[in-house]
């Protein structure tokens, strides 16, 4: 409930900043980032919430709210940690390495980035539940990757740096927060096979302990027994004398 509730108002916010942009007539898109230009550096942070027109607000509200409400959902602890981690290291690279003629607006780098950060923690972790929410985000958002891609947009005006931060930026941090959050929890079977495993071991390691002598040792006392009977055959008996005289009977 805490995750629906955050992640609606971050939504709201969205939509209160657009909205005070069209009933004022106004535009706050010199308030994005530039990069490399000390006059881009709040961009860093006000970036995510500005957007070029509705449309653009619209596409990418449900996945923020989605992705954003689901992270607090698994990752309660570290859930707007990871959010906030994720929010400035995307802005931060996209003013690094981004095109330096280009003002970058919008919230997808972080939506890129939350969606990463899903697909990647599904993956290494294993866990049930999180491996399930991984391929909802292939089947919801998988089409997301060839916004990276900009020659599939020629004659749209696509921040796609601030897009492939996002998603460098959701894998670290999968990485990274790795041992956070739902954990794989092994199966009975899988314990039994473990115990089967180490009484395996045990056994062939009392077979081959000192008790009982090793194969080369058998055999080479295989092959001095023979030597033995042989040389036993080989020695002659000791030769006994009988020494007797011979006397004839006496006659009367």
């Amino acid at each position: 409930m805490a995750g629906i509730v955050s992640f609606a108002a971050i939504t709201l916010l969205l939509w209160l900043v657009k909205g005070i942009e069209l009933m004022a007539g106004v535009s706050f898109s010199r308030y994005g980032i530039i990069p490399l230009q000390s006059a881009g550096l709040p961009g860093i942070l006000l970036s995510p919430l500005i957007h070029a027109d509705v449309s653009h607000l619209t596409a990418n509200s449900p996945p923020l709210f989605l992705l954003g409400a689901a992270l607090v959902y698994y990752y309660r602890k570290e859930a707007f940690k990871i959010f906030g981690l994720m929010w400035v290291l995307t802005g931060a690279w996209v003013w690094l390495f981004a095109r330096g003629n280009a003002v970058h607006i919008g919230a997808s780098g972080v939506v890129y980035a939350l969606a990463s950060f899903h697909f990647v923690s599904g993956l290494i972790r294993r866990e049930p539940r999180l491996m399930a929410f991984s391929m909802l985000v292939i089947f919801l958002y998988g089409s997301m990757v060839w916004g990276i891609f900009p020659d599939f947009f020629p004659k749209k005006n696509i921040s796609w740096e601030s897009h492939l931060m996002g998603i460098v930026a959701g894998v670290v941090l999968a990485l990274y927060y790795r041992n956070s959050g739902p954990q794989r929890v092994p199966y009975l079977w899988e314990d039994e096979e473990e115990s089967e495993d180490d009484e395996n071991g045990e056994a062939v390691e009392n077979e081959t302990g000192t008790d009982k002598p090793a194969a080369s040792e058998q055999r080479t006392l295989q092959e001095e027994e023979p030597a033995n009977r042989t040389n036993e055959t080989k020695t002659a008996p000791p030769e006994i004398k009988i020494n007797y005289e011979y006397r004839p009977p006496k006659s009367d």
